[in-house]
């Protein structure tokens, strides 16, 4: 078997075991334990924002992920996490969900990613502009699993807005490419670039921290050259793991 064919086998396994281990998952009992990435907030007197990404429940794990972020001021004892759940529009008139919890929870079983952490100063200034810009979220009445606005819109939405942050979210976070209000030109999510996208389903990213990233019917496709990785939908990131292109 030739190389070409032995990394395309190797790519399709390991996408059927995601699959397979998604497809198997009760949510109703899933573990929902610490991963053990978080700082503990009893012992970490610095303030702390993390981004954190984790395969979505049910059938859409298949297709991609559910992000969220946590922070916790200086000195505080506990962490308070933002995301979105569509559900909760019915139930509560907003899809956001702000809370004390623990920051670093198994996604109904499956294991999160850290995307990024920030320390110190840089988590200090970040943590007031995190804060007003999930105020000023548009779509808090309004859910769509595809092409957006959703839960991976929303942490973007912030991204945005919270240059010191300064990372993209994983290329199977779909709903990443809405920008804003539904614009068609905008900054990249880092801050080191720029995008063009039609309403999550078209576009293209260029940037010092996303590299080239095309983005066809919500599906991207890309090549991060500063730090070395192929981003590919469904499968995610192959290569160095991601992080800010400007370190503190």
């Amino acid at each position: 078997m030739g190389p070409n064919r032995s990394h395309a086998a190797g790519f399709l396994g390991a996408l059927i075991l995601v699959c397979s281990a998604c497809s198997h998952q009760d949510w109703r009992t899933a573990d929902r334990g610490s991963a053990g990435f978080a700082p503990s907030p009893e012992l970490e007197k610095e303030a702390v924002v993390q981004v954190y990404a984790a395969r979505a429940v049910s059938w859409r794990g298949y297709f991609g992920v559910h992000s969220w972020i946590a922070m916790k001021e200086k000195n505080a004892d506990f962490y308070t996490t933002f995301h979105v759940m569509g559900f909760r529009i019915k139930r509560t008139g907003t899809s956001i969900v702000s809370e004390r919890d623990i920051p670093d929870r198994r996604w109904f079983g499956a294991e999160p990613t850290l995307v990024s952490t920030l320390k110190g100063q840089a988590a200090e200034r970040a943590i007031p502009k995190i804060v007003e810009a999930v105020s000023t979220y548009p779509y808090k009445d309004t859910y769509r699993v595809w092409p957006g606005p959703n839960s991976n819109t929303f942490i973007s939405y912030i991204l945005r807005r919270v240059p010191e942050i300064g990372v993209e979210l994983p290329p199977n976070a779909i709903g990443k490419d809405w920008i804003n209000q539904g614009d068609v030109f905008g900054f990249s999510e880092s801050g080191t670039g720029v995008q063009v996208s039609l309403l999550g389903l078209l576009g293209l990213t260029l940037g010092l921290a996303e590299g080239v990233e095309v983005n066809l019917l919500g599906m991207s496709f890309g090549v991060d050259f500063w730090r070395s990785a192929v981003k590919l939908p469904f499968a995610g990131r192959f290569g160095f793991s991601d992080d800010r292109v400007f370190e503190e």
